[in-house]
């Protein structure tokens, strides 16, 4: 061992002679390391995603990775997770803080109130929120819990063997559990069992708070892998793992399937660089699979043999499939609706509207149903059965943005248009003239018959879409900058608000059809009767219910002396005879030339409403111990807006003064100033506000 002794060490400097190679040796330790976390080979650090960041990160990525076939023998279960912001950020006005944590806890409060509706039960009944130890939760309680978190985690968990569970509150109650031992802390939940659906599912909601009071962060990887494998395993361990006969049985079911599959998402991975893909599988059953859903996907026009064994996908396949499924479930929801309200009509005549298609016309028709199309992200659907004889499934987005709708109220739904207001192209033509610039007094020099109160909605108008998207900043002298680019914001910004709201959903009536025959009031059926420009009303479907409808109304108000039939005239004498008529007269038109003529009395619909006002008027007189002053055109409103009142005429406001009140036609924008003092003038058929006794919002 003498030799041993021969080694003499040479130190250097760091990084001095060796230093090159020294580098080559960190980049492969570097390399390494980045492979052992099943990153990528090079050694550049990928882009940050937030992916990792939080609780239960290793548990997630290492549920993730399990072996393909554990996972295939795995039940399965969906689990739809979202996080909803309760409260800002902490910065910038306490006002707006405020705001902001009242929307949201309003907000849940809503989607709490959602989750306990009636007919989710097995028995169709009110749906119970229950905990980690008790089968009656306080949904109260716990939202006051809630107060100060700065957001929310919702869950739906979804298993596909659910229907086996007498009671799905163990399952959730043990995958709880094992989420507070992945993230290693104490959670404040509750949830409620839906049963409404062909899979029974439950609504979780949890606190944004730990056990310590800290907010909580849940890694994205746990929230998309982990918390379904965890749900899986527990579903596993109750029923066993798929058998083989299970799992062919779900694989041959997808053949056929008009929608995206496990076999579509195999074959999209298999394309080679030219896009073929070959019908071959490692066996003869995944052989046979792939064949026979390529031949599918040849009905359906998304794939083409090019030579035998050889097969060009169409771009975009799973993007189609996923929209043909969607469209399948809605189809599939139409029929359901339908069906239940006992309504027939043929699914050739269901339409599917797309709000963001321009050449989409307004739906005037019944409401057949309301329901949710995403439980998760609150957004809401509405069926509706038009006048033009076919039925229509219209996405109204968020459920806030929409007030209730009665089943068989008649509504007008019109798309939103995302184009800039008047308000946005003022702004920039200001902004133009003066540098880029815009102020009220800049708005005034540029418009003399402009008023403050005026150019100050164009402020409003300018901080939404700041807050919202940018691209204007506020001067501390309260200028704005306003880009070249500004309608082209203004686009943008109607644009995210109609994700929010994609329709205008405006009741025309509240009372159903076959109550608008003989109602003592100025009813939808009227003013479609006596209208200039009448709706095209098809004779089919709901349209010939209407039809039927308008013709027994119009017996009624010849029998009420509210109308008389006329001669029978020709089209072309009608049009030259209606070129000369006055205003008021042309309100006495005529149905169908080349029959008998029904004339209306061209003070019809006033005193309609009138009439009916006077009966609800003296109702409410005896309810509310105040007599009722009539309120005409260019009189004063005010009193205490009290509450709403629905009319076959429409909707009014009740405003209360000390010894009496009145009706006055209401608007949307007073929902949020009831109990608050108002006042305003009459404007023919509609009222101009103030709301609050000090210099407030105008409302015109």
């Amino acid at each position: 061992m003498s030799h041993d002794d021969d080694f003499k060490p040479k130190p250097g400097r760091i990084r001095a002679r060796g230093a090159k190679r020294g580098r080559k040796f960190l980049h492969r330790v570097l390399a390494a390391s980045n492979l052992a976390r099943g990153g990528a080979s090079g050694t550049r650090k990928p882009g940050f995603t937030g992916k990792r960041t939080g609780r239960g990160a290793g548990t997630g990525r290492v549920l993730a990775s399990r072996d393909r076939h554990a996972a295939l023998r795995q039940r399965r279960v969906m689990v739809k997770s979202r996080i909803v912001k309760l409260a800002g950020k902490g910065k910038g006005r306490a006002g707006g803080m405020a705001g902001g944590r009242a929307r949201g806890m309003e907000s849940a409060r809503a989607h709490l109130r959602y989750i306990q509706r009636d007919g989710v039960t097995h028995d169709g009944e009110r749906g119970e929120l229950y905990g980690a130890n008790e089968d009656r939760a306080d949904g109260k309680a716990f939202l006051e819990r809630s107060q100060g978190d700065r957001h929310q985690f919702r869950f739906i968990v979804s298993a596909e063997d659910g229907a086996q569970y007498e009671d799905l509150k163990p399952l959730t109650r043990r995958l709880m559990a094992r989420m507070e031992e992945d993230l290693a802390t104490r959670l404040d939940w509750v949830a409620v069992d839906h049963h409404n659906t062909g899979h029974p599912h439950t609504h979780i909601l949890l606190r944004g708070r730990d056990d310590k009071g800290r907010d909580l962060i849940i890694a994205r990887d746990y929230m998309t892998t982990g918390m379904r494998a965890r749900a899986a395993g527990i579903v596993s361990l109750d029923f066993g793992p798929r058998s083989d006969r299970e799992i062919e049985s779900r694989l041959r079911a997808e053949m056929e399937q008009e929608r995206l599959t496990s076999i579509d998402r195999r074959l999209a991975r298999d394309r080679d660089e030219n896009g073929l893909v070959t019908a071959t599988g490692r066996d003869a059953f995944r052989q046979s699979l792939r064949m026979g859903r390529l031949k599918k996907l040849e009905r359906l026009g998304l794939a083409e043999e090019i030579r035998p064994g050889r097969w060009r996908l169409e771009e975009g396949l799973e993007d189609t499939l996923r929209r043909m499924g969607g469209r399948g479930d809605i189809i599939r929801t139409m029929q359901r609706e339908m069906r239940e309200k006992n309504i027939a009509r043929s699914p050739a005549d269901y339409v599917v509207l797309d709000p963001g298609d321009p050449t989409v016309k307004p739906v005037i028709g019944r409401v057949v149903a309301r329901g949710l199309s995403d439980e998760l992200k609150d957004r809401h659907y509405l069926i509706v059965d038009g006048i033009d004889g076919r039925s229509h499934y219209i996405d109204i987005g968020k459920g806030e943005a929409t007030e209730p709708m009665p089943d068989g109220s008649i509504v007008r739904v019109t798309p939103k248009n995302p184009e800039p207001r008047k308000a946005d192209r003022t702004v920039a033509e200001i902004a133009a003239a003066n540098s880029g610039r815009y102020s009220i007094d800049l708005h005034l020099r540029h418009d003399p018959r402009a008023t403050e109160d005026y150019a100050e909605t164009h402020v409003r108008r300018l901080e939404a879409i700041r807050r919202a998207i940018g691209g204007v900043a506020r001067e501390p002298n309260g200028a704005w900058i306003v880009e070249p680019d500004h309608l082209d914001r203004a686009v943008d910004y109607e644009r995210q608000r109609a994700r929010t709201a994609p329709v205008i959903v405006e009741k025309l009536s509240h009372l159903s059809l076959d109550r608008l025959v003989d109602a003592d009031g100025a009813t939808w059926l009227d003013r479609e009767l006596v209208s200039g420009n009448p709706q095209t009303i098809r004779d089919s479907g709901f349209g010939r219910e209407v039809r039927e409808a308008q013709a027994r109304r119009r017996q009624w108000l010849i029998a009420e002396g509210l109308a008389r039939e006329g001669e029978e005239r020709s089209a072309s004498a009608d049009q030259r005879s209606r070129r000369d008529l006055s205003n008021d007269e042309r309100a006495e038109r005529e149905q169908g030339a080349g029959e008998n003529r029904t004339i209306y009395r061209t003070d019809m619909l006033a005193r309609l409403r009138r009439r009916e006002l006077a009966r609800v008027a003296g109702q409410l007189s005896d309810e509310l111990g105040l007599a009722y002053a009539e309120t005409r055109k260019g009189d004063p409103v005010e009193g205490t807006l009290r509450r709403s009142v629905e009319l076959a005429s429409g909707r009014y406001a009740l405003v209360e003064k000390s010894r009496e009140f009145t009706l006055v036609p209401w608007r949307p924008v007073l929902d949020r100033h009831i109990g608050r003092h108002v006042s305003g003038v009459m404007r023919g058929e509609t009222v101009s506000w103030t709301i609050g006794r000090q210099r407030g919002m105008g409302i015109s």
